[in-house]
């Protein structure tokens, strides 16, 4: 490359990219496959029909309460990101995205997941304000308790259940078993990541179980965590009447589990990422494949 060349200003990314790297938003497959789960059985049991209109519906407003609770989790957490060096070139903290433009698109995708809820019936809106309210209290938990990960996991549980509501407009405890199974899968899981972060947790006082109670705790915690996990899919399986395909995947994601604590250990964190970017993410896509042909082989209508 010539001197002339290098001298160049590189080209910087649009503002909408970095917004979108901000938010990790390809990380939507790990809380979709749960909500289109939750919403086809729905369906199903209504009439046995695929309502491709609600399902977009659907699609919105896990994708806006999603970007809203990554953005707020950004520019909550930005000075936190700063002083620990796995967070320190994340957007906010270089300055390629700023605070007001990360508010703006916060606000933007909080009021195209109202506007969704809005479009699907009267109890997804009634309650969709209550459900912006963990994704804003999960970055300030670990300020004030050890165990933010149950706010995170009452924050991913909320999915499931939404999307339900999305398609019946009625309140159903059988989504709520699938969403406490989504919410503990992921709150254990988090205990692992957390993993990653003790030493630097611990100077700037960030709390966590594994700065509090050390690494091996955390990975006894996150594999019952997962067993419970598996206990509640097999409940929801049976409240569902779930038929051979479903229950295949269920064999699926407990070989995936037991697959993903083989791969990180107390004092062996070098697989982590594997762990959460391919295992977490063949889970719910696997279990998602399983569940669509088990009601489509009971009579779902695309």
């Amino acid at each position: 490359m010539s001197s002339a060349s290098a001298a160049l200003p590189q080209p910087q990314p649009s503002r909408t990219r970095a917004f979108l790297r901000l938010v990790m938003i390809e990380h939507s497959v790990f809380a979709l496959p749960f909500a289109y789960i939750a919403a086809l059985t729905a369906m199903f049991q209504w009439d046995k029909n695929i309502h491709w209109g609600r399902l977009l519906l659907v699609t919105i407003c896990m994708v806006g309460l999603r970007t809203f609770a990554m953005a707020a989790n950004r520019i909550i957490d930005r000075e936190i990101d700063a002083r620990n060096p796995r967070t320190a070139h994340r957007e906010l903290v270089t300055g390629a995205v700023t605070v007001k433009s990360a508010w703006t698109g916060a606000l933007i995708a909080v009021v195209v997941f109202l506007g969704s809820a809005a479009l699907l019936n009267p109890l997804c809106l009634a309650l969709a304000p209550v459900a912006v309210i963990p994704m804003v209290v999960y970055p300030y938990g670990k300020r004030f308790t050890n165990f933010p990960q149950a706010i995170l996991g009452l924050a991913q549980a909320i999915g499931p259940v939404g999307a339900w509501l999305a398609i019946t407009g009625e309140w159903s405890w059988t989504a709520v078993i699938l969403g406490l199974a989504v919410g503990v899968w992921i709150g254990g899981f988090d205990l692992i990541y957390a993993c990653q972060d003790v030493e630097t947790d611990r100077e700037v006082g960030v709390l966590s179980v594994p700065a509090r109670f050390g690494i091996p705790a955390a990975i006894r915690g996150a594999r019952v965590c997962h067993a419970i996990t598996t206990a509640l899919f097999v409940w929801y399986a049976v409240e569902t009447d779930a038929g051979p395909f479903l229950w295949l995947g269920l064999v699926i994601v407990a070989g995936a589990f037991l697959y993903e604590h083989t791969l990180v250990r107390p004092h062996d964190l070098s697989r982590l990422n594997r762990a959460f970017f391919q295992v977490n993410g063949f889970i719910g896509i696997a279990l998602f494949g399983c569940a669509l042909l088990d009601l489509l082989v009971r009579g779902l209508t695309v």
